[in-house]
């Protein structure tokens, strides 16, 4: 396996990746607002929140990429078709699996069975990540199919 290439590439895939979600945010297309989201988990300060949100993003999306690095290993190819497959798994995963079950680990996100008595400060998402819109699914489509594709392309011409 292509470790260096995995680190570097891996960080490079996840900026895109975050600034893709970053940009779609601030363009109004969703409400979803990464790193705050993940930021908060450690701060209740919204400025450092999304400071250290991006972070966290870039060290979980090294993760990812160690995944991917390790699949385009185990099949002995890196393409930019096999990381749009991958990232097309990966987004179905945390659209299904990873976003509805923040809510239960997040110390500062409403749950949907939260009553009004809670202090939470973020709604949950919810399944797909629609209620930061209806708009939000597609883009993180967009953003993993990206963050594939530019895995699969990185790692093939390292």
């Amino acid at each position: 396996m292509d470790w260096a290439g995995w680190a570097l590439f891996g960080l490079l895939a996840t900026a895109i990746l975050t600034g893709v979600m970053i940009a779609a945010q601030l363009a109004g297309w969703t409400r979803l607002d990464l790193p705050l989201v993940l930021g908060t988990i450690v701060t209740a300060d919204p400025d450092r929140a999304r400071v250290a949100g991006f972070f966290l993003h870039l060290v979980i999306g090294s993760g990812f990429a160690l995944g991917y690095a390790g699949g385009f290993a185990l099949l002995d190819t890196a393409t930019w078709w096999l990381g749009a497959l991958f990232g097309l798994v990966h987004v179905g995963v945390a659209l299904t699996i990873l976003v509805p079950l923040l809510p239960g680990v997040h110390p500062r996100m409403a749950s949907d069975r939260a009553g009004p008595a809670s202090t939470a400060v973020l709604e949950p998402p919810g399944l797909f990540g629609l209620n930061y819109g209806g708009q939000t699914p597609a883009i993180a489509v967009v953003a993993h199919l990206a963050f594939g594709v530019a895995l699969g392309l990185l790692l093939s011409a390292h």
